[in-house]
């Protein structure tokens, strides 16, 4: 279909989105873009079931490598089992303030491709990426640098404190090929096009797989390298991910190319991506902010407790990761509907979205409370470990069906760029409820270090309940981006 001249609608004075007709857009200088499905029209379910699996196994493959990791790691012991876990929390943190940047260049690019504005959307692609290279360096130097008094807050064992310091530097040493990997396939995803960072994911993670065990241990000619390999073996793999994304976007074999020809650093526009991204940013900060306070809260408890603390948060990060993919297949659809006007598909993909992580949380519970301590075995050979984490496992579990509710209403909210509510319903779940509850719950009942596990229970309720108030007011729809 020949490109139709592009009617302005002025959503502010400084906020436009350009239309042209639906179901193909144009590249920069004219040029048909690779021809793309339309996502604003047709079966909802059947869209969102289509963006979402490729996405599904995006996330899966992510935990498969920390999973195996975990494995390996497991095997020298309960030192570095917990020292890796605090590393990991760390690492956590500077990751969720990086995806709010992306939640904020997600709902943007999401909404110029809804709108056929493919110009527009590609813009927005070169300043993050700048952005990214900006923020890469940063988290390198600081994380490099400031890791021994950073794991030196936990009141950790000298030798729980070495292994984390090992595994957080070497980790932190690839933040910037980390950083531009985590925008260029969060931008494909968010243009419609699921499939390719997926199997992009398979190649650098499959990699990973091969590398992790020959650097830990040192097998063939690997030097052995403990933590360290571990880290490293899941550097080269985003290494990777980064220089064969951008070759993807450079020639564009995905919805959107790349080209950095006429490029001018936009200021303006990257502070509307800051702007929207800044309370997604905030969220995940307070949340793993939280989370490392969580952790310093059990740690009185003993190296035990840390370690099956780790362990669970590994088990239950990769049982949440199929949801998560859902209810961010759910947020690309929901930027582009609302880009193409249609915010009834919009609001029906969030709550089919919700429908189906909560089913598929719900199955998870089932199998969770039914083999914890098999589940356990595979990461450890510890006794102890393997009870207390099958305990702390079948406590979770119980809140499995909260968090595929609020995982599918939070990430549409999200991907509608209206990110202060989520911030907001965060914040209150986390520092109302989540960590005075884990304080107090363990020194006036008998419950003991079991006391912090339902403390996060029933954070998950009161974010449950409050997501699903808010998505039903409506108010997300009028959000301009």
């Amino acid at each position: 279909m020949g490109k139709r001249k592009a009617d302005e609608i002025r959503t502010s004075e400084e906020e436009r989105v350009y239309t042209t007709g639906a179901g193909e857009v144009s590249a920069p200088g004219g040029r048909p873009a690779t021809p793309a499905r339309d996502w604003t029209k047709g079966s909802v379910i059947r869209n969102l079931l289509t963006l979402s699996w490729p996405i599904v196994i995006h996330n899966a493959l992510y935990m498969v490598g920390q999973t195996v990791d975990m494995i390996w790691i497991g095997r020298l012991g309960s030192n570095a089992v917990a020292g890796v876990g605090v590393a990991f929390i760390i690492h956590m943190l500077i990751l969720s303030a990086m995806m709010g940047f992306v939640t904020g260049t997600r709902a943007m690019v999401a909404r110029a491709v809804g709108a056929g504005d493919n110009t527009t959307a590609n813009h927005i692609v070169r300043q993050a990426l700048i952005v990214s290279v900006i923020i890469g360096v940063i988290v390198t130097v600081l994380g490099v640098t400031l890791a021994e008094p950073i794991l030196g807050f936990f009141g950790l064992k000298e030798a729980v404190v070495i292994e984390g310091v090992a595994y957080m530097q070497v980790l932190f040493g690839g933040w910037v090929a980390y950083s531009m990997w985590l925008v260029a396939f969060s931008i494909m995803q968010a243009a419609g096009d699921s499939l390719t960072p997926m199997v992009i994911h398979a190649f650098t993670r499959s990699v990973q797989l091969v590398l992790s065990p020959l650097l830990v241990f040192g097998l063939l000619v690997f030097p052995q390298m403990g933590v360290r390999g571990a880290a490293l073996s899941m550097i080269i793999g985003q290494a990777l991910g980064m220089v064969i994304s951008l070759w993807i976007l450079a020639i564009g074999r995905t919805r959107l190319k790349l080209t950095f020809s006429n490029f001018r650093l936009d200021l303006k526009m990257i502070w509307r991506m800051v702007k929207i991204g800044a309370p997604a940013m905030i969220m995940g900060m307070e949340r793993n902010f939280g989370q490392m306070l969580l952790l310093r809260v059990i740690s009185p408890f003993g190296t035990l407790a840390v370690a099956a603390h780790t362990l669970n948060q590994r088990v239950e990060m990769f049982v949440f990761m199929p949801g998560v993919g859902i209810g961010t297949g759910a947020g690309v659809l929901v930027g582009q509907n609302l880009g193409a006007r249609q915010a009834g598909r919009a609001e029906t993909t969030g709550w089919l979205a919700t429908g189906l992580s909560a089913g598929f949380m719900s199955v998870c519970a089932v199998a969770v409370l039914l083999w914890a301590e098999p589940i356990m075995s595979i990461f450890t050979r510890e006794a102890g470990l393997i009870e207390m984490g099958g305990m702390f496992l079948r406590i979770g579990a119980t809140g499995y069906l909260l968090n595929g509710l609020s995982t599918g209403l939070q990430n549409s909210i999200s991907g509608a760029g209206d990110t202060l509510p989520p911030m907001l319903v965060s914040i209150a779940a986390t520092w109302v409820v989540l960590l005075p509850l884990a304080v107090f719950l363990p020194k006036i009942t008998d419950l003991g270090v079991q006391g912090v596990r339902w403390a996060m229970v029933a954070s998950l309720l009161v974010g449950a309940v409050a997501y699903s108030i808010y998505f039903k007011t409506g108010r997300w729809k009028r959000k301009a981006v």
